[in-house]
């Protein structure tokens, strides 16, 4: 009898440590993407999950308790998911911490400021929580670039070039309010051929925007190409023939594979005190016959066309798709979308998408022949150039293919750069005196 109790107590005692049965919320998914500003988990499941966070010192950690979670399922291989070279997160621990909760342990290489939200089902996604790990002192977009253009493109010391300063990549980073715009000083003089600078004046800086990333796939095509990974190929591709140029810099709001609010990836290029902004995306339609490239600019007053509509709907929707804490919205940032005038920087962003579209029409058909117009929230920067790309319909068979194709983004690219440097042939850029000392 006393045997028999004892094995009782035990069989008791571990059923305890057990969600009951019923109440246990299952982790179907779990997925790590790592950026150069942070880190995020994103753990998903068919019902909501109640949490609850806090850090521990010396070493660094970030703790997350999971209230009713079963132990078992996508957590059991989430360890495994921490690669090497991640920049904020050394490893993770996931244990049973007492009857109900399954804890979670992250340790950091830095001190972290954490950010945990919870998303409800959206898209292809059922409910998720979102453990964004940021670094206590964000890393400094301006220094970044600095860097990056003495390893890899000094500028010609003869011609007195001041090289701007930015950020290589990122998802919803917590970025800085950005410094007040400087005073134009001299202009660049721009050939149609070949965009020059004076001496005296800055390398001009292009933010490069690879559309979607992370947990926002975008579009797909037949053939199961995914819009997220044609955007940055062209982007990355575009970047490289930019930085040869000699005369301007490219700035890569995502160089990985992960999710960037939109709102911020305008705060990126304004950072950097960009010249012109360039959003690269894959179009999509229910009809597989749907081609051509497109070019879009932002409208303060409502869009051109039915179709520009329903694409800036579908476009702005990516922050739902692609989780966005909505708890914590930057101030600056909504001042920065919604309370300066954006007509002369419209003007200028018809100028750019005129001339890029010109050149699109040389190596594929033209969706739209002239610059459509909507309330597109990624083109929303007060004070740069701004446009949209849609290069091709990745729904569209036989442009999927040709999107797939390195040759072809290589293309796309070049294209894209000829119509950048006619624009500033017609237009010559006023360039800000000693951007990278402005911080």
């Amino acid at each position: 009898m006393p045997g028999n109790i004892a094995r009782l107590a035990k069989l008791f005692a571990l059923l305890l440590l057990l969600p009951q049965a019923g109440l246990a919320v299952t982790i179907d998914a779990a997925r790590v993407w790592p950026a150069q500003d942070y880190t995020r988990l994103t753990l998903e499941s068919t019902k909501p999950v109640t949490f609850n966070m806090f850090t521990l010192s010396n070493p660094d950690r970030v703790v997350v308790d999971l209230m009713d979670v079963d132990l078992h399922g996508a957590l059991d291989g989430l360890s495994g998911k921490i690669a090497s070279d991640d920049p904020y997160v050394k490893s993770i621990r996931v244990g049973q911490y007492k009857p109900g909760v399954v804890r979670l342990v992250l340790d950091v290489k830095v001190a972290a400021k954490p950010q945990l939200f919870s998303l409800n089902p959206v898209a292809q996604y059922g409910h998720r929580l979102v453990l964004d790990v940021y670094p206590v002192v964000p890393a400094d977009p301006l220094m970044a670039l600095a860097i990056n253009a003495e390893k890899k493109l000094p500028p010609d010391p003869a011609s007195g070039v001041q090289v701007a300063s930015a950020p290589v990549e990122t998802r919803n980073e917590q970025a800085s309010a950005p410094p007040p715009a400087t005073p134009p000083a001299k202009p660049v003089i721009a050939a149609p051929a070949k965009v020059r600078t004076e001496p005296g004046t800055r390398m001009i800086v292009v933010v490069i925007d690879a559309g979607h990333g992370g947990e926002d796939p975008g579009a797909h095509g037949k053939h199961g190409t995914l819009e997220k990974n044609v955007t940055l190929a062209i982007a990355r591709r575009l970047k490289k023939q930019v930085d040869e140029t000699g005369t301007m810099r490219a700035v890569l709001t995502r160089d990985g594979d992960y999710f960037i609010e939109l709102g911020h990836r305008v705060v990126k290029a304004r950072n950097v005190h960009a010249d012109l902004f360039v959003s690269i995306h894959a179009d999509s339609f229910v009809k597989s016959k749907a081609s051509g490239s497109s070019v879009f600019a932002l409208s303060e007053h409502g869009a051109t066309s039915a179709a520009a509509k329903m694409l800036a709907k579908r476009e702005n929707e990516a922050d739902l798709i692609g989780g966005v804490n909505t708890s914590g919205k930057d101030p600056y940032l909504v001042q920065t979308l919604l309370d300066l005038s954006q007509t002369a920087q419209i003007s200028d962003s018809l100028k750019l998408g005129s001339n890029v579209l010109r050149e699109l029409g040389g190596i594929n058909k033209l969706h739209h022949r002239h610059v459509e117009q909507a309330g597109f929230a990624v083109l929303k920067a007060p004070d740069i150039p701004s446009i949209l790309v849609e290069t091709a319909f990745i729904s569209n068979p036989k442009e999927e293919l040709k999107l797939k194709d390195e040759a072809y983004q290589e293309k796309l690219a070049r294209a894209i750069l000829g119509g950048i440097k006619r624009y500033f042939a017609q237009n010559p850029a006023l360039s800000r005196q000693k951007v990278a000392e402005a911080e």
